[in-house]
């Protein structure tokens, strides 16, 4: 990052500087993170900006009755965004949002299943931020993409797979730092 910082402000204001890169996408998730939040008096628990030993962070982690949810939050102000088959588009433009969650929730599940001693599936969603439209094409995507604002009703609305006392277990052991440390 800009260590000048007169030239960090400048560049906060730079389209496709790395800083406003940065700070689009922290935006995006404070948004999901306080959507998510909402959902805690109807059974689930959820973590933000979860450390791997790599440095990367797993966005938001949603543990309720429905399941476990590994949610990445893709802020798109104003942009066209297009879910269908196994790809995601940006006005047009393909993106790794698919592959990139599908991929984490994979990672997520064999960490949670081997600390917990029992299989974790975890289902991939992503959490579209401000975008001027979203377009979802199929039924039964093998990744969750959400507009923001519909997390809390979707979520809330799935079928339940777990028990009060599998999400507490799930939760605690999410919680612990060295859950994702190795």
């Amino acid at each position: 990052m800009q260590p000048n910082p007169v030239l960090r402000l400048v560049d906060r204001w730079r389209p496709g500087s790395e800083i406003r890169r940065w700070a689009d996408g922290l935006t995006g998730e404070r948004v999901t993170g306080r959507k998510l939040d909402k959902l805690r008096g109807r059974g689930w628990y959820t973590l933000h900006a979860i450390q791997w030993a790599s440095g990367t962070d797993i966005d938001h982690l949603a543990i309720g009755p429905a399941g476990v949810l590994s949610i990445n939050s893709k802020r798109h102000p104003g942009k066209a965004v297009w879910y269908g088959d196994a790809a995601l588009t940006i006005n047009g433009s393909t993106t790794r949002h698919i592959a990139a969650s599908q991929s984490e929730a994979r990672r997520v599940s064999r960490v949670l299943s081997r600390r917990c001693g029992v299989d974790v599936p975890v289902r991939p969603v992503i959490s579209v931020v401000h975008a001027a439209k979203l377009k979802v094409k199929r039924a039964n995507p093998p990744v969750l993409v959400l507009a923001v604002e519909d997390l809390g009703r979707v979520l809330s609305g799935l079928s339940p797979v777990l028990s009060t006392d599998q999400v507490a277990r799930i939760y605690g052991v999410a919680r612990e730092a060295r859950t994702w440390a190795g």
